[in-house]
C-alpha cells in the first residue's frame, strides 16, 4: 500500500476513533454498546488485500488500545485486531462467493467482530486481566454482537465509498 493509501486510511481511523471517543462512548446503551472502529475496521478488510487488513488492523488496534475504555496491556487490541483483520481479508480475499451480497457482509462483519471480542477477552485471561462473571462476559460479547448487526449495514455504504475512492478496483474483490 502506497503511503499516501497508507495516510489517508490513517487519517480516516482516527476520525472514527475520535466519533467513538466523544461521541458514542458518551452514550450509555444497553449492553455497553459497540466499538465502531471495530466495525469499520473489520468492513474495510473485507474489502482489501491481506496486506491492507493486516496495516488497517495495526491502525485501528492502536488506536483502541490508546481508548481511554480499553483495560489490559498497551498492543493487546493492536494483535488481536491486526490477526482478526488479515484473517478476514485473506479468507475473503479473491473469493467472490463470499461477497456476494451486502447482507453477506453484514452477517460476516458481526460475525468477525463477535469472534474478535472473544479472542481478546479470552488472550485477555491469558494476560491476566480480570473480566468479571461469566454471564456478564457473555451478555457483553452478544450485545456487542446485536449491535454490531444493527450498526454494520448503515457503515457498510459508507465504507465502500471511501474504500473505493482510494483505492479504486485494485484491491477489491
Amino acid at each position: 500500500m502506497p503511503f499516501r493509501q497508507f495516510s489517508i486510511s490513517s487519517l480516516i481511523f482516527i476520525l472514527v476513533f475520535l466519533i467513538q471517543e466523544s461521541v458514542i462512548n458518551q452514550i450509555r446503551l444497553p449492553g455497553g454498546g459497540f466499538s465502531l472502529p471495530l466495525l469499520m475496521a473489520l468492513a474495510w478488510a473485507a474489502l482489501s488485500s491481506p496486506m491492507v487488513g493486516a496495516l488497517t488492523g495495526f491502525i485501528a488496534g492502536f488506536l483502541m488500545d490508546l481508548s481511554q475504555g480499553s483495560s489490559g496491556a498497551m498492543g493487546h487490541w493492536t494483535l488481536i485486531m491486526i490477526l482478526a483483520c488479515y484473517a478476514f481479508a485473506y479468507l475473503g480475499f479473491g473469493n467472490n462467493q463470499v461477497h456476494g451480497s451486502a447482507l453477506t457482509d453484514i452477517f460476516l462483519i458481526t460475525f468477525a467482530s463477535v469472534l474478535t471480542l472473544f479472542a481478546f477477552a479470552v488472550t485477555g485471561l491469558l494476560l491476566g486481566v480480570s473480566v468479571g462473571s461469566f454471564s456478564g462476559f457473555l451478555i457483553t460479547i452478544l450485545s456487542n454482537g446485536i449491535w454490531a448487526l444493527i450498526v454494520a449495514p448503515l457503515i457498510l455504504p459508507i465504507v465502500r465509498r471511501l474504500h473505493r475512492v482510494l483505492f479504486g478496483k485494485q484491491v477489491q474483490v
